[in-house]
């Protein structure tokens, strides 16, 4: 080696010492970082609610902002059509089938007009599944549940769970009341909420108490679950800013028209904007991890509403389906140093990934015992990879009340999603990267890419113990009126071929997209007197 080669190598050794030292000083730094994190979850928002979402009708400043100082993902998922078993995978980055939790608690009893008996599902949270707040616990994080909980009530709390404070949880699914005192018919209260000034809006509230729990935790690092009860029904909101969006209107018109639920909405936001500002004032905002979603999809059609609270379109459908209307729901993700300001990922996403990102953010570990299914999304946030996803599954085995859904399970796997429907076993196949709608299904064209996403939804349905359900022996579908008659509905109809379906309400209320005749419908019925029929 000539002495100028062997100067050359020693530089070299020197850099790669001098970079050894500097990547192992990051990855200490990184190890010893506590950021704070804040985790907004809003009941029954929907995908297109939000105005960075494209809505028009919504004012939502503060949430807007939120996406241009952070990530907007466009193709996130909740893990479940319904509240609690998302909440569950929120909380434990486990699917909601592991710990038995499919439907919201308790869940809707089973009627003879269900065609099948629905599984039992557990009332609470096991004790023996791992929260963020436990994982976080042990690197002197403070930790506080403001808002819904819905995993139980006494013995299964917020506080049971690992958390330090709780306002505002229990079993409860929708709250006593939405302006103070807080209390249901039996005089109980919200949890922490028991003084109030009357008239107090709950929404307004559950941010002073967000905004305290900063304030008492400003010097240690701290982990603010912050679940709105808001926009859940009962819709109820403020007069004056009902007023500002004109009166309900009598007729539907499938679009986002209704007052209420937009006073809701501004409310909402306005919440969002008073912790966002608490951080600023506490010059944290440096320092905070803030994720914020939806556990489902926006009530679109429930309750047998003429004028339901939202719209999803283009989505389809809505809460309790397994249509891109019920489980597709808006994230957006701010983190400072991390995320790139006014990014987008169109990454597909689900509420499993939120435990894996905080526990890997907050340099915190999880119990390896029990397997989690989510992904950290760290190399999506920072742009420096793609997540090693091959699908993500959804198993709701129930019905749900007047919303017309009915038990099925999806799989999507890249651009395919697969439903299937347990009452009759039928199957529908969609490429929502083409067709968000859902309006073209695929099925008869592509029958061995189905048929391996059902033998893919099938195997997975098993790793996880799902619970399916059985036959109702007491099955009487469309019974016999006093009268003699027997009043059949579109909605109770079995559909046969490809584009056939019922359409609930707020639009036709009947079947529709009868554009193949090789589709037909078929119904059952109950007749329980003989005689001549005029159909």
């Amino acid at each position: 080696m000539t002495a100028s080669n062997a100067n050359g190598a020693a530089r070299c050794l020197a850099a790669l010492a001098m970079l050894s030292v500097a990547v192992t000083g990051a990855a200490a730094r990184a190890a010893e970082a506590k950021p704070n994190v804040v985790l907004i979850v809003i009941d029954d928002l929907g995908w297109a609610d939000l105005g960075c979402y494209g809505s028009k009708f919504h004012k939502t400043p503060h949430l807007d902002r939120l996406a241009a100082e952070g990530m907007r993902f466009t193709q996130a998922y909740a893990a479940c059509p319904v509240c609690s078993p998302t909440r569950a995978a929120i909380m434990t980055g486990r699917y909601p089938q592991r710990m038995n939790i499919t439907t919201w608690v308790p869940g809707h009893p089973d009627r003879p007009d269900h065609r099948l008996k629905q599984p039992e599902v557990n009332q609470k949270l096991p004790a023996t599944e791992l929260t963020i707040a436990e994982a976080l616990k042990p690197r002197g994080y403070a930790s506080a549940s403001i808002g819904k909980w819905h995993l139980g009530g006494e013995g299964s709390s917020p506080t049971d769970h690992g958390f330090d404070v709780n306002v505002g949880g229990d079993q409860a699914g929708s709250p006593y009341s939405y302006f103070a005192p807080y209390t249901n018919k039996a005089g109980k209260s919200i949890p922490g909420l028991d003084e109030a000034p009357e008239g107090e809006y709950l929404t307004d509230r559950l941010a002073t108490e967000a905004e305290k729990f900063i304030d008492a935790h400003r010097q240690q690092p701290f982990f603010l679950y912050l679940p709105h009860y808001a926009v859940h029904t009962p819709l109820k909101a403020k007069a004056d800013m009902i007023a500002r969006y004109g009166s309900m209107p009598s007729e539907p018109n499938g679009s986002q028209i209704n007052p209420i639920y937009a006073a809701m909405m501004e409310s909402m936001d306005a919440a969002v904007g008073r912790v966002l500002k608490k951080l600023e004032d506490a010059q944290l905002t440096e320092q905070t991890l803030v994720i914020f979603t939806s556990d489902n999809g926006g009530l679109a059609n429930g309750n047998g509403q003429i004028i339901p609270p939202t719209s999803n379109a283009p989505l389809r459908d809505g809460k309790s389906h397994l249509y891109e209307g019920g489980i597709r729901v808006p994230l957006i993700v701010k983190w400072p140093g991390v995320v790139k300001p006014g990014s987008t990922c169109d990454q597909v996403v689900s509420s499993i990934d939120f435990f894996p990102t905080i526990v890997s953010a907050c340099g915190a570990m999880a119990d390896s015992s029990s397997p989690i299914d989510g992904l950290d999304l760290r190399p999506v946030l920072d742009a420096t990879g793609s997540l090693p996803r091959e699908a993500i599954y959804w198993h709701f085995p129930h019905y749900n009340g007047n919303a017309g859904a009915k038990p099925g399970a999806a799989i999507r796997a890249g651009d395919w999603k697969l439903i299937e429907f347990y009452e009759t076993g039928r199957r529908e196949l969609f490429n929502v990267a083409k067709d968000m709608r859902e309006s073209n299904n695929l099925i008869e064209q592509n029958a061995d890419v189905a048929k391996d996403l059902h033998a893919r939804l099938a195997a997975w349905r098993e790793s996880v113990g799902a619970k399916m359900p059985a036959p109702n022996p007491d099955y009487t579908p469309n019974p016999q009126q006093a009268d003699g008659v027997i009043r059949i509905h579109s909605s109770t109809a079995d559909v046969n071929g490809t584009m056939l379906r019922y359409e609930p309400l707020p639009n036709k209320d009947t079947l529709g997209f009868w554009v193949r005749q090789e589709d037909w419908a078929s119904v059952d019925f109950t007749v329980t007197r003989p005689g001549k029929y005029h159909l």
